[in-house]
């Protein structure tokens, strides 16, 4: 090996010797270095002349592509090299490697398929994961498959976990059993380059782009040096950008962010003009790259991040305030060369407010695309391996629920042939499921550029894209036959990623048919390309998309019923608020209804074809309250949509009798047809348990609702129309909860009349349970002495004394009490008017009458 140029000196290189006698004695050590410490490039080239290596390789894992390149071409410079002989890279779509390459610098990514091919890691000696801190679930799930491999299969493989703002102690606890100590950790400070800081929150009369452009102007007025602007995405880089150029700026503008191609970014990374400079950045710039004579550091202390939604399925870019080690590590980037500046757009108070850290991705994402990794590694238990944070168990198995669909598990939760081969694209597993098997239908090209289109963002500005959600005009876009609509960048870099991609399903069909594993519910590949055929946009949506089946809802244009039961709309005038159906691509998730971005129509021929599996065939016997009779249909089902319904007419009659007694309980019990009769016999009933609980059957609201099986079921017959429930006898129901011996008491307890003094039998009224009452005229009860009672005595009848005119006079339950004083106020009131009937003085003595006087007495 050639000698090494001389290097300029750099914090980390004090440190160099204690990593590399602690990774002679250990298997693992955790590196902390400040922004500009060189732990990046220089510890990955000290560890090429550690013994314990003989001749393996050493893997670099960078969190970003353009990170991963940046390391590699600076490695592969200080050996004085190109890269691709002892420093090379390999990214998605792209690797520079040979026979020679001992450092290799990968993508999370990549490092999982590396495992998935050879979990021995055979032919490596080392795996560095760097810039750790920003917890991406690839580098969590690396880690933990690198962990496993170590503990089972190379227990000589070194690692080094290495990060600038990282707490290292749960990471130096993990690296090992649980029986060792902890690997070791070493610490650097950095450069001495110290970087000031002021606060200065924006204006909010100003908008954000013109006011974030003044504080721009200022910094590179007072401050030396280029300019890096930290800002939440894309499009306030575009404003931003605008309101620069809009006034006479002494400073080329630049920007960077993770859409540019490969090469874009290599021109901001390597400038080497000597002009000055302003570089508009999304987090990307945040790690791992350094960007020549940048002093100045703008932070609008905001991040756009993917938040999952289990409710909804859905992913969607949230704006979120930056955790307080981002904004330390966006700090950093001021200080890389000479002394900095940073200028924070906040205030004081709200950086008090800020969270410590930013909270791992495992615990955010959607799973789906870990859970599929690791059925491809073989672990069906998760909580086999060692993590800093294990998926949550919740989202999980929500993720496999999602495979299943996509055939891409089995149902015991193995993975398949085509879930490996979902696996190896390397993208999210609804995108991967839906270019293999769009490709499988004859649609490649379609299904590629449909991928890849899903994949990145709407190449439309964010005007067109509101007024036009069809997936179709982004297809014609790309294809050139929208050119004013799109941006040409992204149709660029998105033509790309599909031309790739293209070639990656293209050999894993080729593997497919050599190793004649295509599932049986898999379609079967059909060698035809028909992808000029854009009708089948909706089919190949739906492949990716399964659960977002929309069907419009009856009757109202615009509104939709989606397979899981949510809804949701289309906005303005678009043309595919019309459709019967649609396959949604994007949503923005709210409960109630959400707005579809992005969709195609389908047909129910396709959805029936695609999904036949799933579509099921019921029969629902129900109740029509309102017409009071059966109704009973079969509907074909996809979750909630309904794709056929029609009425029956032979349902059984216990089906439709138990629709009857949902009707009730539904209703309450005065759907039931009841008449005088039957209520007088509720009412004694009630009386009857009120008087004796343990003797007689509860028939309250509630006790007769949760019973209807029991009393009502039997005397139902077969109710197909109201004159059937017409014909009911309620009281015959609520007798046969009464064994022979009840029946026959029953008179006996709660009598339904009374005999009274005169001889006449008078009817009880029950109406309150605990107080039956008998309305009787006066002269009737002469003689009576105590008051009745019924129940055996229990519950005395409230006596209504009537008039001779059928009016009452006296309420009691007294009646000896009665005759001893009320009787002769009520004699005084009465006897004027009522001159023909007997008003004694002894009532007791009197005689019970129900007539009147004889004339002349």
């Amino acid at each position: 090996m050639s000698a090494r140029p001389a290097l300029d000196p750099l914090p980390i290189d004090a440190l160099l010797p204690a990593i590399s006698a602690a990774l002679e004695q250990r298997a693992s050590a955790v590196v902390v270095a400040a922004p500009g410490a060189g732990k990046t490039t220089r510890l990955p080239l000290a560890l090429l002349d550690a013994p314990w290596r003989n001749d393996g390789r050493i893997l670099v894992l960078e969190p970003r592509r353009v990170a991963a390149r940046a390391a590699a071409t600076q490695m592969a410079s200080l050996h004085g090299e190109p890269v691709g002989e002892r420093v090379g890279y390999r990214v998605r779509h792209e690797s520079r490697v040979s026979a020679r390459t001992r450092i290799e610098v990968v993508t999370e990514g990549i490092l999982t398929r590396m495992l998935q091919d050879d979990p021995a890691l055979e032919g490596v000696a080392a795996v560095c994961f760097d810039e750790f801190h920003e917890r991406h679930l690839p580098s969590d799930l690396g880690l933990a498959l690198t962990l496993e491999s170590r503990a089972v299969l190379r227990p000589d493989l070194r690692l080094v976990v290495m990060s600038a703002t990282m707490d290292p102690t749960p990471v130096a606890r993990l690296l090992v059993a649980a029986d060792e100590p902890a690997a070791p950790t070493i610490a650097s400070e950095g450069r001495a380059f110290p970087v000031t800081t002021e606060w200065r929150p924006l204006p909010q009369r100003i908008p954000m782009a013109a006011a974030t452009a003044a504080e721009i102007r200022r910094a590179l007025a007072t401050h030396p040096g280029d300019a890096l602007v930290f800002l939440p995405g894309i499009g306030e880089i575009t404003r931003v950008r605008s309101a620069l150029e809009e006034q006479s700026l002494d400073a080329e503008v630049q920007v960077l962010h993770g859409s540019l191609r490969l090469e874009e970014q290599d021109a901001v990374l390597r400038h080497t003009r000597r002009t000055r400079r302003v570089v508009l950045s999304t987090s990307i710039a945040e790690s791992s790259v350094t960007l020549s004579g940048v002093q100045i550091v703008i932070d609008s202390g905001l991040s756009r991040l993917p938040r999952f939604d289990p409710r909804s399925g859905m992913t969607r870019l949230e704006t979120l305030r930056v955790s307080r080690d981002s904004a330390d590590q966006r700090r950093g980037r001021a200080g890389r060369t000479a002394p900095g500046h940073c200028v924070r757009l906040w205030d004081e108070a709200t950086e008090h407010a800020l969270a410590t850290r930013s909270r791992p991705e495992i615990l955010e994402s959607d799973l789906a695309p870990l859970a599929l990794e690791l059925a491809c590694a073989g672990v069906q238990d998760a909580e086999a391996l060692r993590w800093l944070d294990a998926p949550p168990a919740g989202a999980l198995a929500q993720a496999r629920g999602l495979l299943r669909e996509l055939a891409a598990l089995d149902a015991n939760g193995r993975v398949t042939a085509h879930g490996r081969a979902m696996a190896r694209l390397g993208i999210t597993p609804r995108l991967a499921h839906l270019a293999l098997v769009g490709t499988s239908l004859g649609h490649a090209t379609l299904a590629c550029e449909l991928a890849a289109l899903l994949a990145d963002r709407d190449l439309l500005s964010p005007q067109s894209a509101a007024d036009d959600v069809a997936v179709l005009t982004r297809v014609e876009a790309l294809r050139g036959r929208h050119p004013s609509l799109a941006d040409r960048t992204r149709v660029q870099r998105v033509r790309t990623e599909a031309r790739a991609l293209q070639r990656l399903v293209s050999n894993a069909a080729t593997e497919r048919r050599a190793a004649n594993a295509a599932k049986a519910d898999l379609p079967r590949d059909d060698d035809s390309d028909r992808s000029a055929d854009t009708s089948a946009l909706g089919e190949l949506v739906a492949l990716a998309y399964p659960d977002r089946i929309a069907q419009r809802r009856p009757g109202i244009a615009a509104r939709f019923l989606l397979r899981n039961g949510r809804g949701a709309k289309v906005e303005g005038s678009d043309r595919l608020g019309d459709e019967e159906y649609l396959a949604v691509a994007d949503l923005d998730g709210r409960a109630l209804e959400s707005k579809i971005w992005l969709a195609a129509p389908i047909s129910e021929a396709s959805i029936r074809e695609l999904f036949a599996s799933d579509i099921t065939s019921i029969r629902e016997v129900g109740w029509n309250d309102e017409l009071d009779r059966p109704l009973a249909v079969e509907r074909e089902t996809l979750g909630a949509i309904v794709l056929r319904e029609r009425e029956l007419r032979d349902a059984p009659t216990d089906e439709i009798a138990a629709a009857f007694l949902a009707s009730v309980r539904r209703r309450g019990l005065d759907a039931l047809p009841w008449r005088d009769v039957d209520r007088a016999l509720r009412q004694r009933l009630t009386a009857a348990h009120a008087a004796a609980p343990a003797e007689w059957p509860d028939v309250s609201d509630t006790a007769l609702l949760a019973e209807l099986e029991q009393w009502l079921l039997p005397a139902l017959g077969e109710p197909r129309r109201r004159a059937d429930l017409e014909r009911l006898r309620l009281a015959d129901a609520l007798l046969s909860m009464l064994d022979w011996k009840a029946r026959t008491r029953l008179d006996e307890f709660v009598p339904t009349h009374l005999q009274v003094p005169s001889g006449s039998r008078i009817a009880l009224d029950y109406d309150d349970p605990q107080a039956p009452v008998l309305a009787v005229k006066l002269q009737e009860t002469f003689g009576w002495t105590d008051t009745p009672r019924v129940a055996d005595g229990r519950l005395p009848v409230t006596l209504h004394l009537l008039s001779p005119a059928g009016r009452p006079v006296q309420v009691t339950k007294d009646l000896a009490s009665f005759w001893r004083s009320g009787y002769f106020e009520v004699r005084k009131d009465l006897k004027g008017r009522y001159p023909r009937h007997p008003w004694p003085d002894d009532p007791l003595s009197a005689t019970a009458t129900r007539r009147v006087k004889p004339r002349g007495q």
